[in-house]
């Protein structure tokens, strides 16, 4: 009887230690990840809104819809982040955005150089680390914004050919943002609901 009691103490202390384990296990690589993405997101949206000023300046008119759509999308990348972040009991800093701006050809290499990095790089490791530690909010989050940042780098890509051959009049003459992911349409070919979300069209932001 005293042995029964004994082992059943001994499963009980292990079981309580092996919960207690497993409520105190914190995401940390996706809270950095998150931190990251917010901050990466955050300055691309300003800096992509001042690119659009500056090629409004140059007489860029399409290429400036481009940036003001893409910096609106990446906006709404930082908010889903931060939701994310929130949802685990987290808070994001202060910070203030820094970047530099220049001509409207410069900017679009700039843009083309920083999606790319959030494509190879970035929200790789991103989906990886919140894969690993089973941050499905996050997971969500970081989807979103490397399928569309994928996107973003092709309109970037294609931008700076057309501004390179002088055929800017090639390019979207509007965009079509979903507001829920931040997915970025040419708005001659819009889907009914968006490919990433499956939000209804018909609440798109259209930057006309």
């Amino acid at each position: 009887m005293k042995t029964m009691m004994k082992n059943l103490m001994l499963f009980v202390f292990v079981s309580s230690v092996a919960l207690l384990g497993c409520k105190s296990s914190t995401p940390t690589k996706t809270i950095e990840n998150l931190k990251a993405g917010i901050k990466g997101e955050t300055t691309a949206s300003a800096k992509y809104a001042a690119f659009a000023q500056k090629a409004m300046e140059e007489g860029y008119d399409t290429i400036a819809k481009l940036f003001e759509a893409v910096s609106k999308a990446e906006a709404i990348h930082a908010d889903n982040h931060r939701k994310a972040l929130e949802d685990l009991g987290q808070k994001m800093e202060d910070f203030t955005p820094t970047f530099d701006v220049k001509s409207t050809a410069e900017n679009l290499q700039a843009a083309i150089d920083g999606e790319t990095y959030e494509t190879e790089t970035m929200y790789v490791q991103f989906l990886e680390d919140a894969n690993t530690e089973k941050v499905e909010q996050a997971i969500k989050s970081f989807t979103w914004a490397f399928d569309t940042e994928k996107k973003h780098l092709d309109f970037y890509t294609k931008a700076l050919e057309a501004l390179k051959l002088n055929k800017e009049n090639a390019l979207p003459s509007s965009y079509a943002v979903c507001p829920v992911c931040g997915n970025t349409y040419d708005n001659a070919s819009v889907d009914q609901n968006c490919a990433f979300c499956q939000a209804p069209k018909e609440k798109f932001i259209v930057i006309n």
